[in-house]
């Protein structure tokens, strides 16, 4: 699945390599098979081993249900799954594509070929080489797997060629996306042997990133020791990971306060709890955004004044102040503001206005209440009773349906109405495609595409992103994405997170979570 469904608790300039020449970090511009190992105590202070004794403690909501980077795609599961494992690039603080296996890249003077070099000497914790072999082996994983996520964001990459330690895309396209969208999101890099036995990498991952998996109990628990041969090891002063999967919400500010945690992602219920209780509560950025998808292939989303009634019945402010205690904010756009893809033109194109949202029924011909919707969702989720009551305000009146194999029906385009959550992607274009394309996967209308947006995404790839025109050419395709009928964007929730203060500050990487600097003292 390419991006959390619904609800998601936890998909930005860069500048790309010059048409001709070296690029480098400092250069760019505006992120049950266990092995027999003893298990690492849960509980009290903190747990040692012969590595050391600094242990990371993460309880999270969103344990991975799938270790293979290629069959977890780019939702919110990739921030654990960047403990195991690095990609070609990662993201900074400012958004930007850096070196992470990839010491630096050049595109070629036209901007269809971009070649990758690989640091010397890095291998995978089960002894492989990282080389350009094992990056065109993850490429055409990714493209090819029958049950990869990856695919979809992919397409702009043809034929790739390995040559010792340089690893040479040819595009299908003009795109210097590329160094941005090869993050930690959509290309984690497994070690090609044990890639050849997907199903078994999927519950034993091997990768080249900070840690080691050292048990893995599947849906439940990880531990993880640091990875002595990870490039950047020297910056990394975990010594131990245990991950397990968040009990009940409710439970994980008193096991942060009593030492069973020192770090967990908390529901924003939790917040004020957590702060009294003396834990750090932050808010990392990223690009989480809510939507209501419709389907304007079937009745009655294929009336325009219908879609439009929608689009004025949201009064996004409630999604805020009721699922998010005032830690999120309200958003018509799959960006945050102050985000270079954010295009201030949009702004508030459609505001709440229920008697307008009345009026246009009545111009569709309909009478209050014989308008009847089912909203389909995978599971529970507290934003279909506020779509639901905000719908019946105007007169349309919701069902809310629970099909736990929601997914089926939704990427195939079956349902009219449904809710959805998107993690974003480091890439803007990539973000843009996937909710506005003909094919995207988070456009319930395909192969629907609003006028002109197709052009108008090729015009960013087809600029550098350190060119004066990027910002402006960039929100010219959003503008022109959100013409789009089939998404109505509600409201953007945080990636909201609470540490004991043993534990020092994190990067403040959009949509990442970096342990590059981290440090753990004393006792929890």
């Amino acid at each position: 699945m390419p991006a959390r469904p619904t609800n998601p608790r936890p998909g930005l300039r860069v500048r790309p390599a010059r048409r001709a020449g070296r690029l480098r970090a400092t250069a760019l511009g505006t992120t049950l098979a266990a092995l027999l190992v003893p298990a690492l105590s849960a509980c009290g202070s903190d747990a040692s081993s012969a590595t050391g004794n600094a242990t990371l403690k993460w309880a999270s909501s969103y344990f991975p249900a799938h270790w293979d980077p290629v069959v977890s795609g780019s939702g919110a599961q990739f921030r654990q799954l960047a403990l195991v494992y690095a990609s070609l690039t990662r993201t900074d603080e400012q958004g930007k594509a850096v070196p992470d296996l990839a010491e630096s890249w050049e595109y070629n003077d036209k901007g269809d070929r971009i070649t990758f070099k690989l640091r010397p000497g890095q291998k995978f914790s089960d002894g492989e080489p990282i080389d350009a072999t094992a990056v065109k082996a993850a490429i055409e994983r990714a493209q090819k797997q029958k049950n990869s996520a990856l695919f979809g964001d992919l397409t702009s990459i043809g034929k790739v060629e390995a040559d010792g330690l340089e690893a040479t895309l040819n595009l299908t396209q003009v795109d210097y996306q590329i160094p941005q969208l090869l993050g930690q999101r959509v290309l984690q890099i497994a070690s090609p042997k044990a890639a050849k036995d997907p199903e078994k990498l999927d519950q034993n991952p091997v990768g080249a990133g900070p840690f080691v998996v050292q048990q893995l109990i599947p849906g439940t628990k990880a531990v993880l020791k640091k990875n002595p041969d990870y490039w950047d090891a020297e910056n990394i002063h975990i010594d131990n990971v245990e991950l397990v999967s968040a009990p009940d919400t409710s439970t994980v500010v008193s096991g942060l306060r009593t030492g069973v945690y020192n770090f967990a992602d908390i529901d924003p219920s939790q917040a004020d709890a957590a702060k009294k209780a003396g834990l750090d509560v932050f808010v990392q950025p990223g690009f989480n955004a809510a939507n209501l998808s419709l389907n304007i292939n079937k009745a009655p989303f294929d009336n325009d004044k219908v879609v439009d009634a929608v689009r004025h019945a949201v009064n996004r402010e409630e999604f805020v102040q009721k699922l998010t205690f005032g830690y999120g904010e309200a958003t018509d756009q799959p960006f945050p503001k102050g985000y270079v893809a954010y295009d201030p033109k949009s702004e508030n194109a459609y505001p709440y206005d229920p008697a307008k949202a009345k009026k246009l029924l009545a111009e569709a011909g309909h009478q209050p209440g014989d308008l009847k919707l089912n909203l389909v969702i995978p599971s529970e989720d507290p934003q279909a009773e506020i779509v639901q009551s905000q719908l019946a305000a105007v007169g349309i009146k919701v069902t809310i349906k629970i099909d736990k194999n929601w997914s089926t029906p939704f990427f195939a385009k079956n349902l009219t109405f449904s809710l959805y959550g998107t993690t974003g992607r480091d890439s803007a274009a990539q973000t843009l495609t996937a909710h506005f394309g003909p094919n995207g996967p988070l456009n319930l209308s395909t192969p629907y595409e609003p006028a002109g947006f197709e052009d108008a995404v090729a015009k960013v790839r087809q600029t550098p992103l350190d060119s004066p025109d990027y910002a402006a050419t960039l929100q010219a395709a959003t503008r022109a994405g959100l013409e789009s009928k089939a998404l109505v964007f509600t409201y953007a929730s945080p990636n909201l997170f609470a540490k004991t203060k043993a534990l020092s500050a994190l990067p403040k990487n959009p949509g990442h979570i970096d342990w590059t600097g981290v440090k753990l003292s004393g006792a929890n």
